[in-house]
């Protein structure tokens, strides 16, 4: 799928180490896992579309296909979706389950961001 933003990105389990791990040391990533058929999920793309571009650049999107990507899914003993997560230097800081306002998805990120 293709956004309407260059912060926004789909990515898989190959990819991850690269263009999240490695890439949240230059700038904080989220990522969003998410589901087909999971009605939040479908709730929260078009506020996570609408926010993550209001940070131009300082923030970025990856998406990932979830059941696509189980064992990554696994990895961070993910329990529902969407689950939002919060990349730092190479480290989940924060994460989030279900949908959420953009005025909540702000303060998610915010909290994390250097003034």
């Amino acid at each position: 799928m293709s956004h309407p933003s260059p912060y926004i990105f789909d990515i898989d389990g190959e990819q991850f180490a690269e263009q999240v791990i490695q890439a949240s040391h230059q700038q904080p990533v989220v990522v969003d896992f998410w589901a087909d058929w999971c009605s939040p999920c479908r709730v929260i793309a078009p506020v996570l579309a609408k926010v993550i571009p209001e940070y131009e650049g300082r923030v970025l999107l990856a998406k990932i296909d979830a059941d696509e990507n189980m064992k990554l899914a696994g990895h961070y003993k993910l329990r529902g979706f969407p689950t939002i997560m919060l990349f730092i230097n190479g480290e989940e800081v924060d994460r989030f389950g279900g949908a959420r306002s953009a005025p909540e998805i702000r303060k998610f990120i915010d909290k994390h961001l250097a003034p």
